[in-house]
């Protein structure tokens, strides 16, 4: 096992033995490096006045991504580059694109979001040569400004690709995946401080044997919810297991009957797959957190921390999909909604983790929606989220499938509604019955998002809005029939 952190920073190359396993990221730099324009705002990865990019290497070239260093645990940096604001500016001094449009279009106010806003930004241009407006507004959905300035921010995101710049991060790129590379190691990274351990293993049977010695050890995979267990709620977890590290549980596959996502895929990465087999799913993620999120939360870990709140299990839930368990014992199988057993609560075994989740594709004649209901469109919990797939032939429902989040103290299937649907013509007075029942099958809570009757009657008017969205689709070919009576 290998005992120390190894990564560049900027472009210089950093080994560290003697950490704290849940130091931050944004810790280490204010502290230990003493770059401060990395700020701290909200230290839970709301405000974006923290974020970095990160740098991994993808075969000869770089894959550079936005991510908040307040609930970034230090370790996960091995093998990768760490970009701060201070890197911006080349050696001669000369401003950065992105750097010279903030200042030449006074989109800095009182500066303390700024450097967040830059590197936001800075992750835009690398990975986008001509964003539109609204990829910009996606982009910088995670990045605060109190001062209420986002015009000129916005102005200040489409000028920058104006400036003539030989950027030194994309000249360097193949020599910087070359030494990260070499920093790479197929050994599993063991950190021990004082009665704190950090574990990265670098495949599934090294993380089923891991967990068969440290069956209760803490799950690390975007550290998106884990991180403010450590900088809101203050715990100290004695041993840490990190997936990222592992490439099987990021492969995204994309078979003949279903799609499977491995557990430590980030959004980000399952988003293009996610978006063209299931299209609403894919808008629904748009507004799932912010990209800095986005880029470093998983699904699996969605799943694995159980949240009644969390919005893709209603949608996994709606589509049928099936969790694919693994120990060192062996695999088993289970439909997701099954994996909720209580609040924060799940099946999961002493040992166990979630290596992939297969989700069914739709079926032609599927009708599928998901809907978030919050009080803002970014960035925001849900105060209900549904799910809704329905199948009718011959104007009748032959098969429904309803997942909820925010309603109970699990996500759940609206299994008596499905019920209430089946077999009943897919009208009026069939969707009156169904919302009699979604009114009747939960029991949910009040509090600072939503009361409980809100949720009750949000919930079956979304039933209804599910309804007049798809009724004219259900059946084409009985349409275009009377259209051609």
């Amino acid at each position: 096992m290998r005992r120390s952190i190894r990564f560049l920073l900027g472009h210089e190359e950093r080994e560290l033995h003697d950490v704290d396993p849940t130091m931050t990221v944004l810790q280490y730099l204010r502290s230990e490096e003493r770059k401060t324009g990395t700020k701290e705002g909200c230290a839970e990865g709301d405000c974006g006045a923290c974020t970095v990019v990160i740098g991994e290497p993808d075969g000869e070239r770089m894959r550079y991504r936005a991510v908040n260093a307040c609930i970034l645990f230090l370790p996960v940096l091995d093998g990768c580059q760490l970009i701060t604001v201070e890197h911006l500016k080349r050696e001669d001094g000369e401003l950065h694109p992105v750097q010279r449009a903030m200042y030449e279009l006074h989109a800095s106010q009182c500066g303390f979001c700024t450097p967040g806003f830059v590197m936001s930004m800075l992750a835009l241009y690398l990975n986008e040569t001509s964003p539109s407006r609204d990829t910009i507004c996606d982009a910088l959905a995670g990045n605060l400004c109190r001062c209420t300035g986002y015009r000129p921010i916005i102005d200040a995101a489409q000028a920058m690709y104006d400036y003539d710049w030989q950027d030194p991060l994309r000249a360097r790129e193949a020599e910087t995946a070359a030494r990260l590379t070499a920093l790479r190691s197929e050994e599993t990274l063991a950190l021990v401080r004082g009665d704190r351990r950090y574990f990265a293993p670098q495949s599934v049977e090294a993380l089923a044997e891991l967990l068969a010695e440290y069956p209760r050890a803490t799950l690390l995979a975007g550290g998106t919810d884990v991180g403010l267990w450590v900088t809101k709620l203050h715990q100290d977890l004695d041993t840490v297991v990190y997936l990222g590290a592992i490439s099987e549980l990021h492969t995204i596959v994309e078979g003949e009957a279903a799609l499977e996502i491995g557990a430590g895929a980030t959004y980000t990465e399952a988003f293009d797959a996610l978006a063209r087999h299931y299209p609403d799913f894919g808008e629904l993620l748009r507004r799932l957190a912010s990209t800095q999120i986005r880029n470093s939360g998983t699904i699996g870990g969605n799943i694995g921390n159980g949240s009644p709140i969390g919005d893709s299990m209603p949608v996994l839930i709606a589509l049928g999909a099936e969790l694919v368990l693994r120990s060192r014992e062996g695999e088993r199988r289970m439909p997701i909604e099954d994996y909720f057993i209580e609040y924060r609560k799940t099946a999961l075994r002493p040992g166990e983790f979630i290596e992939r989740i297969r989700v069914p594709y739709l079926a032609p004649e599927d009708q599928f929606r998901c809907y978030k209901i919050s009080k803002r469109f970014d960035q925001d919990i849900s105060a209900v989220c549904a799910a809704f797939k329905v199948r009718v032939e011959q104007g009748r429902v032959v098969d429904a499938s309803i997942g909820f989040g925010g309603v109970a103290a699990t996500p759940v299937r609206a299994r008596a509604t499905e019920a209430a649907l089946k077999g009943q013509a897919w009208d009026e007075a069939s969707i009156a019955k169904g919302e009699e029942a979604l009114a009747a099958e939960f029991t949910p809570l009040t509090d600072m998002r939503a009361s409980a009757d809100y949720r009750r009657l949000v919930s079956t008017r979304l039933l209804r809005k599910f309804f007049v969205e798809t009724v004219d689709l259900a059946e084409p070919t009985r349409v275009l029939a009377e259209e051609v009576v």
